[in-house]
């Protein structure tokens, strides 16, 4: 059996591989993947980055945003999250982005893997998973971004705090808010306690 097909026998289909992580079972990494992305074996989705698609009766599957993230970061401490998501609290958020936001604690920057663009953001702290007081809150870090006018989408998010659990709130605020967050929302959390 040739090198590359012992190689071959290591992948797994839907797996995302980085170059460093085949370089275990071949000599020639480089020239091993140049032929499998040649032969439609692998896909390179960017520097570095290759994917053994999965086949479904529909045909080849993109891979998932989760593994395909874990790999390029080489770490699972991130939080994938959108625009889009803010729609979802009823706060007069409609419009639809074509972007994901990634937030993380090793790269800063937009970066396209495969057929996707992703926005990294380095933070110090985020949640494992986006709950709505974290997206009330981020929706307030990342005002100016929005298509819609900021007055009207504030004066909704405050209304929309006060239906909040006010503890949750508070803590999701000290945690992840800036200083601008902090000052809109404080005034209507520390009303809710009086």
């Amino acid at each position: 059996m040739n090198k590359l097909q012992e190689l071959k026998k290591h992948l797994k289909r839907g797996k995302v591989y980085r170059r460093a992580d085949l370089s275990k079972w071949s000599k020639s990494v480089d020239r091993h993947l140049d032929e499998l992305v040649q032969e439609g074996t692998l896909q390179k989705l960017s520097q570095g980055l290759y994917y053994y698609p999965e086949v479904t009766v529909f045909g080849e599957t993109p891979p998932e945003e989760e593994v395909l993230v874990r790999s390029f970061l080489k770490d699972k401490r991130f939080l994938i999250t959108s625009l889009n998501a803010y729609n979802s609290l009823g706060v007069g958020t409609t419009q639809l982005y074509n972007s994901k936001t990634v937030y993380n604690h090793k790269r800063h920057g937009d970066f396209n893997l495969g057929d996707m663009t992703f926005s990294f953001r380095v933070k110090p702290h985020f949640p494992l998973k986006a709950t709505p007081e974290f997206l009330l809150v981020d929706l307030l870090n990342n005002l100016d971004q929005l298509a819609e006018d900021p007055k009207e989408v504030v004066s909704k998010v405050r209304l929309k705090a006060k239906t909040m659990d006010a503890k949750k709130l508070k803590k999701s605020l000290q945690e992840y808010g800036s200083v601008k967050a902090k000052k809109m929302l404080e005034p209507v959390i520390t009303a809710q306690y009086v």
